[in-house]
């Protein structure tokens, strides 16, 4: 699975191989959720508080090139690493 970035801890993925809706997965420590992209709502899992709010922060900054990378993986395309958090 493709990391697509990495910032204070918290490690995006995207997998090719996963179905609608359009999702990214945020691991932190031991705890790993599943974000919608269009809503950035958790679908699966949990994260910190605090851990969520830097994935949320994060996604509302990167949300379009996020549903194009969703597109990307879906053709199977390579995928490239969005900018971290400052």
């Amino acid at each position: 699975m493709p990391e697509i970035c990495r910032f204070y801890g918290i490690v995006i993925r995207m997998y090719s191989a996963d179905r609608a809706p359009p999702h990214f997965h945020a691991e932190y420590a031991e705890d790993e959720a599943r974000i919608a992209i269009d809503s950035l709502a958790v679908i699966s899992g949990r994260l910190p508080a605090r851990a969520m709010g830097l994935v949320a922060e994060w996604a509302t900054l990167h949300q379009q090139e996020l549903a194009t990378l969703w597109e990307k993986a879906k053709r199977l395309e390579p995928l490239h690493r969005l900018d971290p958090l400052p």
